[in-house]
């Protein structure tokens, strides 16, 4: 019903400008052509001069009224120390374009208001002025000479890269449709090689696994910075033009497939900062809900966010991500909880190319655990806190070969017994209930056999070990599951005396 009235409406008013400008031919050919279009020519003069006046008021009007909800106005100066520069120099160009905005719209206006047609007029032709030519050529050159080289000079400061001696934080962020991939460097502070061949299911950014830099990356789903700190953002995109953007930092850079970009930029107000500039204001007093009056505030909800600044596609909309700002110490907490994406996901699967090695790093670690495991074993007064599980002791499938990289677990064990002299140990050899149990038995005396020997072969005396094959009669694990089976298959030793 209420379509049909509006589309009624709209039929009544083009009926109505219909008669009006048949009611106005008529006029005009009552009181003549001529003396019509000197009434039309005053209206219209009239009315330009109004539209003048309400349009240049409209427009001072609505950006005081605005002011607190545009970026560099009120609660949102710059939350980066670049920022004040690009600010400074957009609001001097403001100024200068202000002053030719608003006397050209009002001569514009003006003339046709005082140069309407009237009878008796003539038209004065003026077909040169070389004081008028010099005045808004040399006028707009200073202008705008002025204009560039501090835009330049602005330029320089802002889009210089780190220095080889500066401390900084190096991030990257990858865009894809519809979404922003963002990689944090680990303990070594470098972010490791990438090749757009290797990307793969497993391997999103196609990070380069024989790089020893890209076993600490980490992949986060938000970004997070700490204040006052230099940083410097590698950009990028995977498959068509994206825009990294961070309105409230003055940051907008390209991301191009193939071409990495970058930008630097050092944060210089917390989130919690921005939230109490925020709440001296009261338009951001509202409900952030407008259906819950009685729930957060908007300065309350307010986040520092990135978004995509080019039209990449139907889902463009949703490749806006959070970005936090937060002390040194919120960001070194934050960044301790996370993992690094190859040794969670990549480690020791099908797509790991490093699965027969080890790194120095996951030899201290291993030495690490194994040694307070040790520790707390021999400090506990239960005798069942005693018997320590290899973790990292594997056998060939079906055989009782030692793998390669058992040899790191089983020299910890070594090292531990040299150092405790007196310690003896048994060592048991455990297999799942799959296949026959005899053959079970076999498989795992000689299995715990291999284990004896490797460390009688590092020099541990024979009277401080004891080998022993219990097969499937006493498993570690159920032997329901796929990983319970899997800790059935491993070999064990029980601290017998200190």
């Amino acid at each position: 019903m209420t379509a049909l009235l509006a589309i009624i409406s709209l039929l009544l008013i083009a009926v109505i400008i219909v008669q009006i400008g048949r009611v106005t031919e008529l006029a005009a050919k009552i009181r003549g052509e001529e003396e019509m279009q000197y009434v039309i020519n005053r209206q219209q003069a009239a009315l330009s001069y109004a539209f003048m006046i309400l349009f240049l008021v409209g427009c001072i009007v609505s950006a005081v009224y605005y002011k607190n909800w545009m970026l560099g106005y009120g609660p949102h100066e710059a939350a980066s120390a670049h920022g004040n520069s690009l600010d400074r120099m957009f609001n001097v160009t403001l100024f200068f374009t202000g002053i030719v905005f608003v006397i050209t719209h009002i001569l514009l206006f003006y003339f046709a208001w005082k140069y309407k047609g009237e009878k008796g007029r003539k038209a004065l032709f003026v077909p040169h002025d070389n004081r008028l030519e010099i005045i808004w050529t040399a006028v707009p050159a200073v202008v705008m000479t002025f204009l560039v080289i501090s835009g330049l000079d602005t330029w320089n400061e802002v889009m210089a890269d780190v220095k080889p001696d500066e401390e900084y934080t190096e991030i990257e962020a990858v865009g894809y449709q519809f979404a922003w991939s963002i990689r944090y460097p680990g303990e070594d502070g470098k972010l490791g090689t990438r090749n757009y061949k290797l990307i793969e299911g497993s391997n999103p950014l196609g990070q380069d696994w024989t790089d020893l830099k890209n076993m600490d990356d980490m992949h986060t789903d938000k970004i997070v910075l700490p204040v006052g700190k230099k940083v410097r953002v590698r950009i990028t995109a995977l498959d068509v033009l994206h825009n990294f953007y961070l309105p409230h930092f003055r940051l907008k850079m390209d991301a191009v497939p193939g071409m990495p970009t970058y930008f630097v930029f050092t944060p210089t107000k917390t989130t919690e900062q921005y939230r109490e500039e925020l709440s001296n204001y009261k338009e951001y007093q509202r409900p952030a809900d407008p259906d819950n009056p009685d729930g957060p505030k908007m300065w309350e909800t307010f986040n520092y966010e990135l978004a995509c600044a080019e039209l990449c596609g139907k889902g463009h909309f949703s490749m806006r991500r959070i970005l936090e700002i937060v002390s040194e110490e919120e960001y070194k907490d934050w960044l301790s909880q996370q993992q690094s994406y190859y040794l969670s996901i990549v480690r020791g699967t099908a797509a790991d190319p490093n699965k027969d090695k080890l790194f120095d790093f996951e030899i201290k670690q291993r030495r690490q655990e194994f040694n307070d495991a040790v520790e707390k074993a021999l400090t506990s007064s239960n005798p069942e806190d005693r018997t320590l599980k290899f973790n990292n002791v594997a056998f060939e499938t079906g055989a009782a070969t030692l793998t390669a990289l058992s040899q790191y677990e089983l020299d910890n064990l070594v090292d531990v017994m040299k150092q405790r002299t007196s310690m003896t140990i048994e060592i048991s050899g455990h297999t799942d209930s799959t296949g026959d149990a005899a053959q079970n038995q076999v498989l795992s005396e000689q299995r715990a056999k291999a284990v004896y020997d490797y460390m009688v072969s590092k020099g541990i005396d024979t009277n401080r070990l004891r080998a022993v094959g219990y097969g499937q009669s006493r498993p570690i694990d159920t032997n329901d599951t796929d990983a319970g089976r899997e800790k059935n298959r491993r070999t064990e030793f029980r601290i017998l005396t200190l």
